[in-house]
């Protein structure tokens, strides 16, 4: 029997620049960083080319973002992303080679992307968009990542400096980044970036211009400066901060609900301290304390269990970093090996993350009663790569339907309702200085569901001295493996075995600290990854899988 294969040939019509001009454009998002924002910002930076290069400046532009929407792909391999279906529909174009990129990159410089962010940065949800607003105040949020790597070249160290661990120096310096984040939606309103021996208070100040009247302000315990506050608070924007439980507050009146009121670098504050308790679905209940300072003063349009469940959304600032970081970045160390790259390179990821939570909103928008929280950042992504190959919806008219393809695809594929859950804090990195528990953190290991969230608000009158605390000592980490060695000074323990007895379950983290308190000299080292108090019993021959067996 013979087989036969039907085949038809479907041809394509792509409305792009024209000539040199034809390879800028990021596909679809292109629609939302348009060909005249571009040229108009070139002009006002200077940056326009002088004669007409094979290589032309707006052409450059868009290249450096589509560089940021395919972070683990070369010079080379982007370009031929961006000319793809140029090539497939016969346009001729040029085939530069990586030095002749490269020297694009240097002729823009950082101006360019750096106006292009400030112009997309801001608000981008409807006040009638759901989750945006608290009352007739649209919330944001504070704070820093210090996560993002570049490479140990000798000029980004001369200007990040680096990291010093407790037994060494990390292996690339980081760059500290500080976002001023629409919770409603994980836009940028604004951001800053530079060395992480600036702190995040000094970032977080050179934000407050983007602040007004019509916002409402989530920051953690980093951001309760009184230099801060008082800044903050002359923006016209309303504040609620969680403070420090060390610091003390002088009691001016004493309100209803317990909440009292303060001044705090000439700001009339109100200090709700509270404790809070979830009960989880195996029936455990878990606590904390929580102090916020807050310039809604009134206890009846803003109770203090309403603002408690409100200081959650800060925690969306969060989920935009991790988008950004983690998502679009991939994770992976930054390409530039000098500041210039570097301040380059960070500009156009956040002008590319903005465009594509820009178009997250429309699509939100285009359905009644939509959340954004349940349009997906990952999907957004694979559909802007996805446009951009493909050249498809360049300019406005293309797609037919009320949202492009982006949004479409968004639209098609959502996330399911947010379950409520809690869990310990999850550190990846072995050198994180979070991986010491907090005493008294009974957080299960695992994520486990909430069935119930209660507050007791502490009367003004109550100091943290007098609150009735659980007083019985809670052992360190470092204690506990002490103690589990003295039980038998004599038997070799490996490391998997301690790790699974205390409820580690980053087991490479934990030898590294394991190795911290070897080098403080703590206990011994009987071989790999083996440990034991009695220094008599190390040797150079490792024990045998009997000695340091678990028991039932």
């Amino acid at each position: 029997m013979r087989h036969q294969c039907a085949t038809t040939t479907i041809t394509r019509t792509l409305i792009l620049a024209a000539g040199l001009f034809a390879p800028g454009h990021l596909g679809e998002l292109t629609q939302h960083l348009p060909f005249e924002l571009v040229d108009a910002v070139l002009t006002e930076t200077g940056t326009t080319e002088h004669r007409l290069r094979a290589l032309p400046s707006r052409v450059g532009v868009y290249f450096v973002i589509a560089l940021a929407l395919f972070p683990a792909v070369g010079y080379a391999l982007v370009w031929d992303k961006l000319t793809a279906a140029l090539k497939d529909a016969g346009v001729a174009v040029a085939s530069p080679s990586e030095k002749a990129l490269r020297d694009l990159r240097r002729r823009l410089g950082e101006r360019p992307l750096k106006a292009l962010f400030t112009t997309v940065a801001g608000p981008v949800a409807r006040p009638t968009t759901p989750g945006v607003r608290y009352r007739c105040w649209r919330t944001v949020a504070f704070d820093g990542c210090s996560s993002i790597r570049v490479p140990d070249a000798d000029r980004n160290r001369g200007w990040l400096g680096r990291l010093h661990y407790r037994l060494a120096w990390a292996g690339y310096p980081t760059v500290r980044l500080m976002a001023l984040v629409e919770t409603g939606s994980r836009a940028l309103l604004a951001a800053d970036f530079g060395s992480t021996g600036t702190g995040e208070t000094a970032y977080a100040k050179k934000l407050l211009g983007a602040l007004n009247a019509t916002m409402l302000v989530l920051g953690d315990r980093a951001f309760d400066a009184n230099d801060l506050i008082k800044k903050a608070a002359a923006t016209g924007a309303q504040l609620l901060i969680r403070a420090r439980s060390t610091r003390v507050f002088r009691v001016v009146e004493v309100l209803p609900d317990g909440s009292y009121l303060t001044v705090v670098a000439g700001v009339r504050l109100r200090v709700i301290d509270a404790e809070v308790t979830v009960t989880l679905a195996d029936g455990t209940e878990v606590g904390g304390r929580y102090r916020l300072i807050t310039t809604l003063l009134d206890c009846e349009l803003d109770p203090a269990e309403a603002l408690i469940r409100l200081y959650r959304e800060r925690w969306e600032v969060e989920s935009a970093y991790f988008a950004l970081r983690h998502t679009l970045m991939e994770g992976l160390v930054l390409r530039s090996k000098d500041p210039f790259g570097v301040r380059q390179e960070l500009r156009a990821a956040l002008t590319l993350y903005q465009l594509l939570r820009r178009v997250m909103m429309d699509a939100a928008e285009s359905a009644a009663g939509m959340d954004p929280d349940c349009l997906s950042f990952t999907v957004a992504l694979q559909a802007a790569r996805d446009s951009l190959v493909l050249a498809s919806n360049v300019l406005p008219g293309e797609h037919a339907g009320l949202v492009g393809a982006i949004g479409t695809a968004v639209l098609e594929n959502t996330l399911p309702p947010r379950r409520s859950r809690i869990s310990v804090r999850k550190v990846k990195s072995p050198v994180s200085r979070y991986h010491a528990r907090p005493k008294g953190d009974t957080r299960p290991q695992a994520s486990t569901s909430i069935t119930a969230i209660t507050t007791m608000v502490h009367h003004g009158g109550m100091t943290p001295a007098t609150v009735p605390r659980d007083t019985e000592p809670c052992l360190s980490h470092m204690d506990q493996v002490l103690a589990i060695l003295g039980e038998d000074p004599k038997r070799c323990w490996h490391g998997r075995d301690l790790a699974r007895l205390l409820g580690q379950t980053n087991l490479n983290s934990f030898c590294v600290r394991l190795s911290q308190w070897l080098s403080q000299g703590l206990f011994h080292k009987a071989g790999p990854a083996l440990y034991t108090l009695d220094d008599q019993h190390v040797s150079s021959k490792p024990p045998t899988d009997s000695q340091f067996a678990l028991t039932a």
